[in-house]
């Protein structure tokens, strides 16, 4: 493994890594995360009764939206040509999880044919996803809690394929 920070020049100061000499290759990731929350809150998501509307298709929409703008937000990130950007967000109820919690599990699936990699566009989404969520159903349920968001799946580029060990 290679333990050098590619944000940080000799000098120990922040920047963005040069891509101009690197190839255009096709590159995607694959993200999740979790929101849990009361039975109760679950019940009303997926029975269409929240107060705001529609939480999932709304979770996915923000989901991608933020896939698009992760160079925004996150300063070293360089801004990608997205080829696709997709948000499932998958009811879990009681059971259904070893640690017998509800929620909303959200799985990211971001692509790009460019220079660096597409990671961090796939876990934005993911966790932008849960936070749309949690918005939308903060006067229910304050006690939602955002956990998991991490990567599964990176390939393409010079690394190749990563898979998260189960």
């Amino acid at each position: 493994m290679d333990q050098r920070l590619t944000h940080i020049d000799e000098q120990g100061d922040v920047r963005m890594v040069d891509v101009s000499q690197k190839a255009d290759t096709e590159r995607a990731a694959v993200a999740e995360g979790f929101i849990s929350m009361h039975p109760e809150t679950l019940e009303l998501i997926t029975t269409g009764q929240a107060a705001k509307g529609d939480v999932l298709a709304c979770a996915r929409v923000a989901g991608v939206m933020a896939a698009k703008r992760t160079s925004e937000l996150i300063p070293m990130c360089h801004p990608l040509n997205i080829t696709k950007a997709k948000v499932e967000c998958q009811p879990v109820r009681a059971g259904e999880r070893a640690d017998g919690r509800v929620g909303i599990h959200v799985t990211t699936t971001c692509g790009v044919t460019g220079k660096t990699g597409i990671e961090m566009e796939a876990l934005t989404a993911a966790g932008i996803a849960c936070l749309t969520v949690y918005d939308m159903c903060k006067a229910v349920d304050r006690g939602m809690e955002i956990m998991d968001v991490r990567l599964l799946k990176k390939d393409g580029g010079k690394t190749g394929l990563w898979l998260r060990e189960a």
